[in-house]
């Protein structure tokens, strides 16, 4: 037994048997291959297609009376195309990475030409959005004892934590959390994680937020990212997760997240003795409760998100003050954000003997979700149309023909305050996760 503890794959496997009726950390579905084998290759992917019955203008929240009677409007996507790939090098010591292509849009990076009197300048570098989401180098030492570093997930809130397609019942991944906080969130660290009777636990360390990259439309959604060939890290974050397993079929979480924002740019000259934002440290403190239910025919999910960002007078100061032609985001950002999400579903295939027995699956479901990414101080100015406050209600279906495919279909209509417009939505996807070797 001493043995079968001291490596990595057979610990996460211990996980997976455990955690067959709840919902497993996304950082360890990597793994979740064991059968013996050394070698992991797997992955995950989606495809999408959604009728907008609303304007698609980018100016529709600033005049809605205008845009109130535009056309509906189609899309296709390829929200995520993911490979998962893993070895067990013997001795507790594994690899996992996770590369990801999303949207197959175009990726580009920002330089800063020192030759060109400091400007900065984008290019196209490649065809298609790849990220590497994960990256890492694990010390398996017992099950209650794992050290991970390199570029790992940051297993904040639920979205982060269990970002699968089949972990969600929506076409898109959930809007609200989606809305306010890096998703998925992946960052350069190191962990140290375990799992102990009914407990899985987690606490890290990696590269900081970019307090010029929060936004009013996304607050930290994109402030995990870089513009840069590297991520720069003059500041440092601080994550940490608690889930627990005690109740069969119930998985409860805790995860929180504190770091400073403020000087962690390139290049680092906003910080310097005398400067006007010296003192400015755009702390950032984001606390998150989720859960999952899968039991008795049933899944539920839900969460709650709740960020707070100090000293946003003088960071949205500085922030307009930025260089024309840098790569950071100008708009004013609130000093908190939110987002509570719900959603339920039942498999009406469980009544029906013949395809029970066949393991096919028919949930009909419904999601609940209020997200606000713009919480102002009091001295900030509202904005007359406040777009940024939204609920949003969705009903639908997700149909799995095998355990490691759902097609999925819903309906969604996002309601906003008036005088903007609200957004109903027809959004039709299919999903894969699964293991090939």
């Amino acid at each position: 037994m001493k043995q079968i503890l001291m490596t990595g794959m057979v610990c996460t496997a211990l996980l997976t048997v455990v955690n067959v009726h709840a919902q497993e950390s996304a950082a360890d579905s990597v793994m979740n291959h064991v059968k013996g084998n050394r070698l992991s290759l797997g992955g995950y992917g989606e495809v999408a297609y959604s009728r907008n019955f609303y304007s698609d203008n980018i100016y529709r929240y600033r005049n809605p009376s205008k845009y109130k009677d535009d056309p509906s409007n189609g899309r296709f996507d390829i929200p995520h195309a993911v490979i998962y790939l893993g070895y067990d090098f013997g001795k507790g010591w594994t690899l996992g990475t996770e590369i990801e292509f999303e949207h197959t849009g175009t990726g580009s990076s920002t330089e800063l030409e020192t030759d060109e009197g400091g400007e900065y300048e984008q290019e196209v570098e490649k065809g298609g959005e790849v990220e590497l989401e994960q990256f890492w180098l694990q010390k398996s030492f017992c099950k209650a004892a794992n050290v991970r570093v390199g570029h790992i997930v940051v297993p904040v809130g639920l979205n982060n934590a269990h970002h699968e397609p089949l972990n969600f019942f929506t076409v898109y991944r959930p809007e609200g959390e989606d809305a306010i906080l890096p998703s998925t969130w992946h960052d350069t660290g190191i962990s140290f994680w375990g799992r102990t009777a009914d407990w899985r636990y987690e606490v890290q360390m990696v590269a900081g937020l970019n307090a010029l990259k929060f936004s009013r439309d996304g607050w930290a959604h994109s402030a995990a990212g870089s513009s840069y060939e590297f991520k720069p890290a003059n500041k440092y974050g601080f994550a940490a997760r608690l889930d627990n397993y005690s109740i069969p079929g119930l998985r409860m979480a805790i995860s929180g997240y504190y770091g400073q924002a403020m000087h962690n740019t390139y290049p680092n000259d906003m910080e310097g003795s005398g400067k006007t934002y010296d003192n400015v440290k755009a702390n950032v403190w984001i606390g998150s409760f989720d859960f999952t239910f899968n039991r008795y025919n049933w899944i539920a999910r839900g969460q709650v998100d709740y960020g707070y960002l100090s000293d946003t007078p003088m960071l949205n100061a500085a922030k307009t003050n930025m260089p024309k032609t840098s790569p950071y985001n100008k708009q004013s950002v609130g000093k908190n954000a939110i987002a509570v999400g719900i959603e339920a579903g039942y498999d009406v295939f469980s009544q029906i003997e013949k395809l029970h027995k066949d393991e096919q699956k028919l949930y009909i479901f419904g999601r609940y979700e209020y997200y606000n990414s713009y919480i102002r101080e009091a001295s900030q100015a509202q904005a007359t149309n406040n777009y940024t406050k939204r609920n949003r209600f969705v009903g639908g279906f997700n149909y799995y023909p095998i355990k490691q495919i759902a097609i999925k279909g819903e309906y969604s209509y996002r309601r906003f305050s008036s005088p903007i417009n609200n957004e109903p939505s027809i959004n039709i996807g299919i999903a894969y996760e699964g293991f090939f070797l």
